[in-house]
């Protein structure tokens, strides 16, 4: 049990970062910047589309730019001090500010895990149920599924983030990771973690699972249906209209399998550091791709906005006239 006095001597945590590479310092910072550019260019301009392109204002790509707003967010929460550690070699966090940033990483994926459940649903209406589309997603129910979805996300890490604050960390004080990760913080601990092991697992069935059976469940109807489709251009159509979502979805679910789905006598901090690389970096960079690439809507509304002519105001009317 957690004791009621927290014994904690260490006022603050090193992030080591990737002390495996010590020359190569400076290279990787260029790399996770020019990959952070990316996910920061690649998501925004799913969102300006989404904004600008009339064609897009419908519900999945509403769900879509919260979904990039997300990606956004949580590199956003790891990105910019692993850039400092690798820079300026900044590895220094509070343990306010660590524990701010795990509750921030946790709510975030929490976050997804509620809109990809949400976006499975949109999904499996528009397959299923096509006439009723834009009668049962109408825009008061997708505010409320996104809105729900973010509250839940922000809630959801606040207990076992409340019991992280009462450990002790009376010994070393240094993080083999590139953030403030739940595994690596229990490994520094010199109380005991089961309280939090045990309701983080608890809190995790009752969370995730739950949106992985939904999910799973929305797919099951939607391969279905497409399966009852005559024709083979019928079934290429709706399976496209979902491909992109399904494809988020095993690559989310995947990585996140290798992350925890494995014995604690397996697992290795090298080896969750790279999972948890994989999960923050390779999610949020491969989002924009894979709904642009195979959207036919996306690629329209991007060549609309890079072929868009100036307006031109009366006087710069006159003038271009009086010149010809």
């Amino acid at each position: 049990m957690i004791g009621r006095k927290n014994l904690t001597t260490v006022t603050e945590f090193i992030i080591l970062g990737f002390p495996e590479f010590p020359d190569l310092q400076i290279p990787l910072f260029l790399l996770f910047l020019l990959i952070y550019l990316i996910i920061l260019m690649g998501n925004l301009t799913i969102i300006a589309l989404t904004c600008l392109g009339p064609r897009l204002h419908t519900p999945m790509y509403f769900f879509l730019c919260n979904l990039s707003f997300l990606d956004i967010s949580s590199t956003s929460v790891t990105f910019p001090k692993l850039l400092d550690i690798l820079l300026r070699k900044k590895q220094r966090i509070s343990i306010s500010g660590c524990f701010a940033q795990l509750y921030l990483f946790v709510a975030l994926a929490a976050e997804e895990f509620f809109l990809l459940t949400v976006m499975a649903y949109d999904r499996y209406v528009a397959i299923c149920h096509p006439l009723h589309y834009r009668m049962i997603i109408n825009k008061r129910l997708c505010v409320l599924m996104a809105t729900g979805s973010w509250i839940l996300g922000f809630l959801y890490p606040v207990t076992h983030t409340v019991l992280f604050s009462l450990l002790s960390f009376c010994e070393s004080n240094e993080i083999n990771h590139f953030f403030c990760d739940y595994s690596a913080l229990l490994k520094l601990s010199c109380s005991s973690a089961s309280t939090i092991e045990i309701v983080t697992y608890v809190v995790a069935v009752f969370i995730a699972g739950p949106c992985f059976i939904s999910t799973l469940v929305s797919y099951v109807y939607i391969i279905s249906t497409i399966l009852t489709i005559h024709s083979r251009e019928g079934r290429r159509k709706a399976f496209s209209t979902c491909s992109s979502h399904l494809t988020v979805v095993i690559l989310y679910y995947g990585t996140l399998m290798c992350l925890y789905m494995k014995p604690a006598s397996m697992q290795s901090l090298d080896q969750n550091k790279l999972f948890s690389l994989l999960n923050n970096v390779l999610i949020p960079l491969l989002n924009p791709l894979i709904y642009s690439l195979n959207n036919k809507a996306v690629k329209a509304a991007l060549r609309k906005v890079l072929t868009r002519k100036p307006v031109l105001t009366d006087t710069q009317r006159r003038r271009s006239s009086q010149k010809q």
